[in-house]
């Protein structure tokens, strides 16, 4: 198998139902997706023991929750919730948004 290449902004895709997730890559010890939102969806607040997870903001700005706190994190920002913290997104805005997001190790 050879080296995966992808043009993630040629990867973007949204759906009017609820968040898309795009999977980019998927090992056995992590994954990274693009989190496609649009205005009003969200990924509802969870949590995952033995997994971090990091959102970096390509496009728009969303209301991220870690732990007790929520933030408006915009785009070139990025941050982590650390195993067993609570988090989530909302796109509060008029505007797509799309995270790139990475997690490991993968859950189970």
């Amino acid at each position: 198998m050879g080296m995966k290449v992808v043009d993630v902004r040629g990867a973007f895709e949204f759906s009017p139902e609820k968040m898309k997730k795009v999977s980019l890559f998927d090992s056995d010890n992590l994954f990274c997706d693009l989190y496609c939102l649009e205005p009003g969806q969200v990924q509802k607040v969870h949590s995952h023991e033995g997994s971090d997870k990091v959102y970096y903001v390509l496009q728009g700005q969303g209301k991220v929750t870690v732990g007790t706190e929520e933030k408006v994190v915009s785009q070139n920002e990025i941050t982590m919730a650390a195993s067993g913290e609570d988090h989530g997104v909302v796109n509060h805005t008029d505007e797509k948004l799309i995270m790139l997001v990475f997690m490991a190790p993968k859950p189970a």
